[in-house]
């Protein structure tokens, strides 16, 4: 049985739209139990308590709909930047369902990352948000290999069923892609791996990747890391540390060479890498509306 949490509010606003052109940011579950390694979640300025064990959001969807009818405009609200709304719950509960057919009703697009093939049971509410605004929904996928996968994600879709999860939705018209992020140095920084994740992505109908070239590593986050690589890859985690010590941001000793790269990969296959790309190709109508403007 899934606990229940307390919240006034959902909706927080951004105060700065890079990030794939959201207004708000919204969560509606308090943890994550996808077990992912590097998650930058679990860093202890976010003050998520036992971050592995999933809590819902108490009438998250009448606070959605309240919040919604009182903006005096529409707008992108962002979905999983801190907890995967796809968990295992989901399945059972439909929260996140719910939340999309008041997004959807209510006129506004949605800006989701996830890494479960779970996504595609809401394809028709996709649809449907993306007719009346705006969609993009973004798989995380970080390593080409399952194998791999399982260790550095080891509760999440598999690598292939994102890709799989990938193909239905471009299918079905939705604008959606791969987050290639983080790139772990000495773990998936390999240009065998990136230029597989880039083929597959453009196999699977993908418009665009979009990648930052290292990990961040924050107090409590980076001690799980390291603890969870010692079990798995032995040494790894003493790399690391002497490559990089307590830096916040570890980026690939090969990152310069890797986005160029990317750059040159995605112009091949036609994808689209550059965030204010990305978003002018997902949100035409709004582009057009405020050039009236």
């Amino acid at each position: 049985m899934i606990e229940e949490i307390e919240a006034k509010t959902l909706l927080s606003r951004v105060k700065y739209q890079e990030w794939f052109g959201a207004s708000y940011n919204m969560n509606l579950y308090r943890g994550c139990c996808h077990g992912c390694i590097y998650c930058d979640s679990r860093s202890e300025c976010y003050h998520v308590d036992q971050f592995d064990r999933v809590r819902v959001k108490k009438n998250a969807v009448q606070i959605l709909r309240k919040e919604l009818s009182s903006k005096r405009s529409t707008a992108v609200v962002g979905i999983g930047a801190m907890s995967d709304t796809y968990n295992p719950f989901e399945q059972k509960l439909c929260t996140t369902r719910a939340a999309l057919g008041i997004i959807a009703e209510s006129g506004f697009g949605v800006s989701l990352d996830t890494k479960s093939a779970l996504v595609t049971r809401d394809i028709d509410l996709f649809q449907r948000i993306r007719d009346n605004h705006s969609a993009i929904v973004k798989l995380t996928i970080t390593t080409a290999s399952d194998a791999l996968s399982r260790i550095i994600e080891p509760h999440v879709s598999l690598s292939s069923e994102r890709f799989a999860a990938l193909r239905e939705l471009a299918d079905a018209g939705i604008f959606c892609g791969v987050l290639m992020t983080p790139i772990l140095p000495f773990i998936t920084d390999s240009e065998e791996n990136i230029r597989e994740i880039i083929q597959k992505t453009a196999e699977a109908g993908g418009k665009f990747i979009f990648s930052m070239f290292g990990v961040t590593l924050r107090t409590n986050q980076r001690q799980y890391f390291f603890d969870r690589l010692e079990e798995s890859m032995p040494g790894m985690s003493a790399r690391y540390k002497r490559a990089y010590g307590n830096d916040y941001y570890c980026p690939s000793p090969h990152h310069k060479r890797l986005k160029e790269l990317v750059q040159k990969e995605c112009r091949t296959y036609g994808l689209l890498w550059r965030m204010p790309d990305i978003i002018k190709a997902y949100q035409p109508q709004q582009e057009e509306q405020l050039s009236l403007f």
